[in-house]
């Protein structure tokens, strides 16, 4: 029950797309994590995922409905986006960077849905924040 520094609990940690849960809002974790390179192709099936990037540019790539293709979405420090449920999507950033993201409690990082797990992305519901 004490303030928590997003700069402090960024620098405890050097693991990268690995995030550590800052506090929890009724069921849903906030989470940040240092990111670069790409993520994996995954999906949530049953949430939204929205990210805040907090340092740095992430990009995501969507498949939305079948037969609209692919496209990516830019956010560079400072921008918000929700990828909605059931979205096929995977995140990359060009450039180290820091991200925020909003997700209910116990929700795998790989989505429900995913292909094989590159082994520099952490398949977890979130770390406890040291």
């Amino acid at each position: 029950m004490e303030p928590i520094a997003l700069s402090a609990a960024l620098a405890s940690f050097t693991d990268q797309w690995s995030p550590r849960i800052v506090t929890t809002v009724n069921d849903y974790d906030v989470r940040v994590a240092k990111v670069e390179g790409e993520h994996l192709w995954h999906t949530h099936d049953h949430t939204d995922e929205f990210f805040l990037v907090l340092d740095g540019e992430l990009h995501i790539a969507l498949r939305e409905s079948a037969g609209s293709g692919e496209r990516t979405v830019v956010l560079p420090k400072g921008s918000v986006f929700t990828v909605p449920r059931g979205t096929e999507h995977k995140p990359y950033a060009p450039v180290p960077s820091e991200i925020l993201v909003l997700e209910p409690t116990g929700t795998l990082t790989v989505g429900d849905q995913h292909g094989e797990i590159p082994a520099h992305v952490d398949a977890t519901t979130g770390h406890t924040l040291n």
